[in-house]
């Protein structure tokens, strides 16, 4: 499946295209995550998804995925929506550009995985650019802390959105993975059918039917999801994943962008400061092309 082209300017517009839905998607669900809880927002906008990609899956006949990659769309599945959950739930609790800052860590962390999982050498230079970005990090959190303004909830939504960049981490590794072994449309179905099998889970003791006022922000956030997903996927397929990384850290200026007009929030210094040192260690670091054997499953 591995469509790799000899120049990635189209794939890397592409994932461009796709962070800028995603970060438009993230606004509309920290809205939602304010107004009907960060779980009900999830399970809403899974079940609409859902409906998105199964309706595609079916008018396009996609393919039923081989076993190792049904493997895979249950793995990613069950950890995306943990990983959105968690972001979701910090997002709500913290401003919308502070939170993305905060997982551009994830990145650095998938050199480590990508050690693990993909037998990649760890360079001395990679060492460094994690430390530039674990400082990074750093700032943005002290700042948060020596502040007046700062409370409990924020700090557990920091916290929140840590544990959502390690899962992330794992998620680029999958993604990357999927893309070689499956089309788009079928990883954004599979994706969405395991994810909401996921967030299901909590159903029985959590789930709440919203008020017909959140239905556009859930139709429009789920519809965003699953574009962004198929372009990244798409992208995924003709790139390698050090080329693409880079574009993740587009979503900070829409995040600010968004975060100002949306909700008012204003950009800290600290959070830019914090934010730069991060881009800066992983950029660093995706200048190193280390040889790797990629894998087809984990």
């Amino acid at each position: 499946m591995s469509q790799t082209s000899r120049s990635p300017i189209l794939p890397f517009a592409v994932a461009c295209v796709g962070i800028a839905l995603f970060s438009v998607m993230d606004g509309a669900m920290k809205g939602l995550a304010m107004a009907i809880g960060a779980y009900n927002a999830m399970l809403w906008r899974q079940a609409v998804g859902l409906a998105i990609g199964g309706t595609t899956f079916v008018l396009t006949r996609g393919a039923w995925p081989t076993r190792a990659a049904m493997r895979l769309h249950v793995l990613r599945g069950a950890i995306a929506a943990v990983m959105a959950l968690t972001f979701f739930w910090g997002i709500a609790r913290i401003p919308l550009a502070e939170g993305i800052a905060l997982s551009f860590i994830a990145p650095l962390i998938t050199l480590y995985l990508a050690a693990i999982l993909l037998k990649e050498r760890i360079s001395r230079a990679s060492v460094f650019a994690s430390l530039l970005g674990l400082a990074g990090v750093g700032v943005i959190l002290s700042a948060r802390i020596g502040s007046a303004q700062h409370d409990v909830d924020a700090l557990w939504g920091a916290a929140s959105i840590f544990l959502s960049a390690l899962l992330y981490a794992y998620n680029l590794i999958l993604q990357r993975q999927q893309a070689q072994i499956a089309t788009p449309v079928q990883v954004a179905f599979f994706m969405n059918v395991f994810a909401f099998a996921t967030m299901l889970l909590g159903a029985p003791w959590l789930a709440v039917v919203p008020d017909v006022k959140h239905v556009p922000e859930i139709l429009l956030s789920a519809g965003l999801a699953y574009v962004s997903v198929l372009l990244l996927s798409w992208a995924y397929a003709r790139a390698e994943a050090q080329v693409l990384v880079p574009v993740e850290y587009t979503a900070f200026i829409w995040a600010a962008i968004i975060g100002w007009l949306v909700f008012g929030e204003a950009l800290s210094a600290a959070t830019v400061a914090g934010a730069t040192l991060i881009v800066i260690g992983c950029l660093f670091a995706t200048r190193q092309r280390p040889e790797h054997v990629e894998a087809t499953a984990v």
